[in-house]
């Protein structure tokens, strides 16, 4: 991985597996690729502008 802080995020084009039982790919990010000096990222999903928040006390909140 890029040791530079991400500025945009483009969408993943991945085929998720149907069964249940298929093993799931996860992508593993720190959190300050996402934040780089910003206290706030806005993600985008469906559509929909999500914000992730990391607090003085270094936990992360998701809010719609």
């Amino acid at each position: 991985m890029s040791k530079h802080p991400l500025t945009t995020l483009e969408p993943l084009n991945i085929a998720l597996p149907t069964k249940l039982d298929a093993p799931v790919l996860r992508q593993r990010f720190h959190s300050a690729e996402l934040f780089g000096t910003a206290r706030e990222v806005v993600i985008e999903h469906a559509g929909e502008e999500y914000r992730l928040r990391l607090t003085r006390q270094g936990k992360l909140i998701l809010t719609k």
